[in-house]
């Protein structure tokens, strides 16, 4: 199903025009699904092009066989060029197909905030591209909606129940089989979700008008993948981890101080009912048809950042080569996935590939920080092989990073045409000389044709010495941990806290579960260190902890750093005002 890349790249071809093109020749989903090794019955359609997968019957299936090749896709520290971290995805395995090996992606389902707003949808790029990419882009089967709706239920159940033991008494409750749970509306840890960027609703005031109308309380929205029953969804194990999980969420705090969970709310059944079909993976394929599992949406700065658990663990069952992609950069969604994801699901990676692109590496070396939207600064379409030098440092680092893990790492160039030779040759030989594969790929340009030598590469970093471990054992106190990851992945001089997060920390730490829940911190991606202002290695500085977040649901302790916050804003120049539709046809344009 390849296309001629010189039709379209080479011509100029937006994103979306290119999809376009590649759905005239998709395989019809069924049809993929068989071809890739699930029955008839597992699969289950949503048209002809997108499927859920019921994953309980394939596992059940294929309980014996053997697992494939794990391999996680992650990056340099981001900038607002992008280094492509789903193209690479996409163009690796395409390159596996060419080479005739059973092969197959896991991606995470894009926000609708990102793709309205400047980073657009995620599915790739060029001839390297997940499909169909309307319903990629735009809810694809509803599993974001069904976490808004599981979440947003939890809230208002919060809601109302405070509304209710605020204007009764406790006989009017007990005829209810309610029982006063005597909520603090100081400590009410939820909010609500929508999948946008709302600055506006970041803080707001929620009740208004009178005891009728709600209990009256400061509350706010979040971004909705955000949410910990999306990360939740992200690490479940199948329907009755689920289930559990959700019971654990804390939603809030009694005026004692005790957690008032969604179990005591009696309100986690129903937000279970919301999430059965969104449990199932989701099925596409690339551009030339390989398999892509589509499967939950948190981001990595503040969230776990990974497709599902479910996801992979179906596909490793049903491919000889997996390749999973982890958000953003190696100090972010590359550690969560060693430290978390890995630790959670029980799967052991075999090799990592790290993307960055010679554009960006010029970024950390001091070139002008580019604007998006705005024309390219003259530094990045000329050579200039002292700033390909200077950024190299981030690359190394992060290229150090998976090393740690104990998995071979695989550095792909992103080639653009502006990449100079000098320049690449600069990235070969320190990638080189610290023992990590390298290989330079086209795939943008030419898909599958053009990814290759990554495709060997990588192939070849799988049949290493494997000695993967995490950086931590659960055993290890929680502040240990924090100075661990803030040393060894973000190269930090120590960490710093907030008399809050300092006391939080301590009291999570003698609590006997508690204390072994995993680590996901919440923490800019822009930059190594908790400033997103500074590039390359920033040395020198301490990071620090203003707040520690409890996810009991997920098992997280989620410190945060700086002043992220999970609603990000709405920029001035948003996607969505190139976004629209051919009414003649009913096709959507400008998603990317």
């Amino acid at each position: 199903m390849a296309l001629d890349y010189r039709e379209y790249t080479l011509k100029g071809a937006r994103d979306f025009q290119i999809a376009e093109a590649a759905e005239e020749h998709l395989i019809k989903i069924k049809d993929l699904g068989l071809e890739i090794g699930l029955e008839e019955e597992e699969i289950l359609p949503y048209g002809h092009f997108v499927a859920k997968v019921d994953y309980m019957k394939v596992l059940k299936r294929l309980e014996g066989a053997p697992n494939g090749k794990y391999i996680d896709v992650t990056a340099i520290t981001p900038t607002p060029l992008g280094e492509g971290k789903s193209t690479t995805t996409m163009g690796l395995v395409q390159g596996m197909g060419l080479r005739g090996l059973k092969v197959s992606a896991a991606i995470r389902q894009p926000s609708g905030g990102p793709t309205m707003n400047i980073k657009g949808s995620a599915a790739g790029g060029g001839m390297s591209q997940c499909v169909p990419l309307t319903p990629f882009s735009l809810g694809l089967t509803g599993d974001i909606n069904s976490v808004m709706n599981a979440h947003n239920l939890c809230m208002v159940a919060l809601n109302a129940r405070m509304q209710h033991e605020f204007n009764h008494d406790d006989a009017f409750l007990a005829k209810r089989g309610l029982r006063r749970l005597d909520i603090d509306p100081a400590k009410v840890e939820f909010g609500f979700i929508m999948d946008f960027t709302a600055q506006c609703l970041r803080k707001m005031l929620i009740g208004l008008g009178g005891k009728s109308n709600g209990y009256l309380m400061e509350s706010r929205f979040d971004i909705a993948v955000s949410s910990e029953i999306m990360a939740i969804l992200a690490v479940a194990s199948d329907l009755r981890d689920l289930r559990t999980r959700m019971g654990k969420i804390i939603l809030a705090y009694d005026w004692t101080g005790k957690p008032i969970t969604a179990a005591e709310l009696e309100v986690a059944g129903a937000m279970t009912a919301w999430m059965v079909s969104a449990l199932n993976p989701n099925l596409l394929q690339t551009m030339e048809g390989q398999p892509c599992f589509v499967h939950a949406g948190p981001f990595a700065n503040i969230a776990i950042g990974q497709s599902s658990i479910v996801a992979d663990r179906l596909a490793l069952k049903l491919s000889d080569y997996h390749v999973t992609e982890s958000g953003f950069a190696a100090d972010i969604g590359f550690e969560k996935f060693w430290n978390l994801k890995c630790r959670y699901s029980g799967l052991i990676p075999n090799a990592a590939v790290v993307v960055a692109t010679v554009r960006a590496l010029k970024c950390h070396g001091g070139a002008p920080v580019p604007n998006p939207g705005s024309p390219l600064p003259k530094e990045y379409m000329e050579p200039n092989p002292a700033q390909v030098e200077k950024g190299l440092e981030n690359l190394l680092f992060h290229v150090e990073t998976v090393k740690k893990s104990g998995i071979s790492p695989v550095v792909c160039i992103n080639s653009f045409v502006t990449d100079s030779p000098e320049e690449i040759d600069i990235i070969k030989k320190g990638c080189e000389n610290i023992g990590a594969r390298v290989a330079v790929s086209e795939h943008w340009l030419k898909g599958g044709e053009g990814a290759l030598e990554l495709a060997d590469a990588v192939k070849d970093a799988c049949e290493d010495k494997n000695n993967f471990h995490f950086l931590y054992e659960l055993s290890l106190p929680l502040k240990d941990r924090v100075e661990l990851v803030a040393k060894e992945v973000y190269g930090a001089d120590g960490v710093d806290y907030s008399p809050e997060a300092e006391t939080k920390l301590a009291r999570f730490q003698e609590d006997s579960e508690i204390k072994n829940y995993g680590l996901c911190m919440v923490k800019t991606h822009l930059s190594l260190s908790g400033d997103p202002l500074l590039k390359g290695v920033p040395k020198g500085f301490r990071l620090f902890v203003r707040d520690v977040l409890l996810y009991g649901g997920a098992g997280f302790v989620v410190p945060v750093v700086g002043s992220i916050s999970l609603m990000p804003g709405m920029s001035s120049n948003p996607a969505y005002r190139q976004v629209d539709v051919d009414v003649d046809t009913g096709k959507v344009k400008g998603l990317f």
